[in-house]
């Protein structure tokens, strides 16, 4: 098929000071999807290029007209005030959201495209007419969507988890007991909950866009960093907590924040709260309080660099395997051949 690919983000490394998650899967799926024997062309402005100055036009194509395609996938774009709702050519205005309506009128509605639209960030309202379109799927990456919606996990390349050695891992010095990379987005209960009564005790670190800040002054956030950065400080790791909004834990979704801790050898603390939160981390990283993620990180101080630790990354890697791009891949090719509301 020929798919016309619409996000908001970059296949690359991008630039610093973009919220973009998608960063660590987008490109595998796009590949993925290739060697399948898809044709992909994406839909949005090349920021890879306009941005971050990466020329990847050899590689991959960009076309903002419409051009002819079989299938549209949609990342799922929201309205942010401020930013894309604003009128076309104002400061700060970014074109995502009237890109994407536009391509909805030509495609979906006009020419009745059969389309997959990810909400990637469970954004889509209940009430939303695109759930009752024949022509279209909504996604959401969570073990327990949103009824009618069909389950497809943030994709990880096999070859990435085949080739983790948990031996090699276990061994690397690490010199930070906890770390966190992530965006402060709806996570403020989930921090005071798990993880700032326990960094206040313990050497650590935290990666991300965090605006409000002066609850915890004696935390040590660092704000962004560049992408290839974040392999680095889960490499430097011993532990990481899994911080998700309440929206996530309900339904059982994990982000992409998982497998690019995992495969660094950062061992994911995930709160026992989260729907299904066994089917990710072993029963013995589940953790239910601060005080609980710091009798964690003291265990896992003891056992650093031993057997013991590399069993714990093994049975981490295990429990990667939902998320293999083989294994999304087959959802995907099932959903481009039965286009539609999934019956639930």
């Amino acid at each position: 098929m020929k798919i016309g690919y619409s996000f908001w983000g970059f296949l690359g490394p991008g630039i610093t000071d973009t919220p973009d998650g998608g960063r660590s899967h987008r490109r595998p799926l796009v590949d993925g999807l290739r060697a399948s024997g898809h044709d992909i062309v994406f839909l949005q402005p090349n920021r890879d290029l306009c941005e971050a100055g990466d020329d990847l036009t050899g590689q991959y194509r960009w076309d903002v007209g419409l051009p002819d395609i079989d299938a549209l996938f949609l990342e799922w774009r929201w309205p942010i005030p401020g930013r894309n709702t604003t009128a076309c050519g104002r400061p700060g205005h970014t074109c995502d959201l009237h890109r994407q309506a536009g391509l909805l009128d030509y495609y979906t509605h006009g020419l009745r495209t059969p389309t997959i639209l990810w909400d990637k960030d469970r954004r889509l309202p209940a009430t939303d007419p695109l759930r009752r379109t024949r022509n279209v799927t909504i996604c959401e990456p969570a073990l327990h969507p949103t009824p009618g919606t069909a389950p497809l996990l943030f994709p990880v390349a096999d070859t990435a988890i085949d080739a983790a050695d948990p031996a090699t891992l276990a061994a690397l010095p690490r010199r930070t007991p906890l770390a966190y990379v992530g965006n402060q987005y709806d996570r403020d209960h989930a921090f005071d909950t798990y993880f700032a009564p326990a960094a206040v005790h313990l050497p650590h670190l935290i990666a991300g866009k965090w605006t409000n800040t002066t609850r915890w002054p004696h935390l040590n956030f660092i704000g962004r960093v560049p992408f290839p950065r974040v392999a680095e400080i889960y490499t430097d790791a011993l532990a990481t907590v899994l911080l998700l909004p309440a929206r996530y834990a309900a339904a059982g979704q994990m982000t992409q924040r998982i497998f690019e801790a995992v495969l660094a050898g950062c061992l994911p603390l995930l709160p026992a709260d989260m729907r299904g939160a066994v089917a990710f981390v072993p029963s013995s990283l589940t953790v239910r309080d601060a005080t609980d993620v710091r009798h964690r990180i003291d265990w896992l101080t003891e056992i650093a660099g031993t057997g013991e630790h590399a069993s714990l990354i093994t049975e981490c890697l295990r429990l990667l395997d939902p998320f293999r791009l083989s294994t999304q891949l087959k959802v995907l090719d099932y959903l481009l051949r039965h286009p539609g509301p999934v019956r639930s």
